[in-house]
């Protein structure tokens, strides 16, 4: 579903709302595990805040036109929850009664976790649903434009560790794209970033987006390392 939206959205960010044409193992698994999933139960539902910040002027020099300023709004998990501890995600959660749509739930479960002002974001598509199977939730991710960036933090420490703002360049750099592999088999897109660890659901939204947006740059596909290992790399663990 693409949302009607201004004219003047940054040029670099046209591009950012087809992750569909990446064909990367992440993406493809969950959508696999959802179709399985609808046929036995039906999944909770969850939208998450794929929130890019930057200059709205294109630049010549940068792939796609990437802005050297370019970011992405990213949350560090509790390493007390007992779903998805410690790991690296988009803002966002379940969806509540009240809720109008997954825009309004990634943007109110935003505000709740990091302090945002909704006022200031402007949406500008929404993605097919992805299935997490550990928490059984169908996610849908929204993508938005910074438009007025507002003073984000951790607001519940029970909930959340870290908001961090990552620049686009270090996620984009080759030096920091990999991928990992957990206990089963199962690949993921990786980046490593402010001593974080990205992968899974998250890896896998922002490598399809990056490749479609054509930021992409070339890096080592196959640099394949183990799952823990590469946590343990950075402090983090499983």
């Amino acid at each position: 579903m693409t949302i009607p939206v201004p004219q003047d959205i940054p040029k670099w960010l046209s591009k950012a709302t087809e992750p569909a044409a990446d064909n990367s193992d992440t993406l493809t698994l969950a959508r696999t595990l959802r179709r399985a999933m609808a046929i036995t139960s039906t999944p909770r539902q969850a939208a998450v805040l794929v929130l890019f910040g930057g200059a709205p002027e294109a630049d010549a020099d940068g792939p796609g036109g990437l802005p050297a300023d370019a970011d992405v709004l990213l949350t560090q998990r509790a390493a007390t929850l007992r779903q998805h501890r410690g790991q690296v995600a988009f803002p966002g959660g379940a969806v509540d009664p009240g809720d109008t749509g997954p825009i309004d739930t990634a943007l109110r479960e935003a505000c709740e976790e990091t302090g945002l002002d909704r006022s200031g974001v402007e949406p500008l598509a929404v993605l097919p649903k992805l299935f997490v199977p550990p928490s059984r939730f169908d996610v849908t991710p929204v993508v938005a434009y910074w438009r007025t960036p507002s003073t984000v933090g951790v607001v519940a420490e029970s909930e959340t560790e870290r908001v961090v703002r990552v620049p686009l360049a270090t996620l984009l750099d080759p030096a920091n794209r990999f991928l990992v592999r957990g206990s089963l088999g199962y690949q993921s897109p990786a980046f490593q970033a402010d001593g974080m660890l990205v992968w899974g659901l998250t890896g896998g939204i922002l490598a399809g987006i990056f490749k479609a947006a054509g930021w992409e740059q070339d890096w080592d596909h196959r640099d394949v390392r183990d799952l823990e290992t590469a946590l343990a790399d950075v402090g983090m663990t499983l």
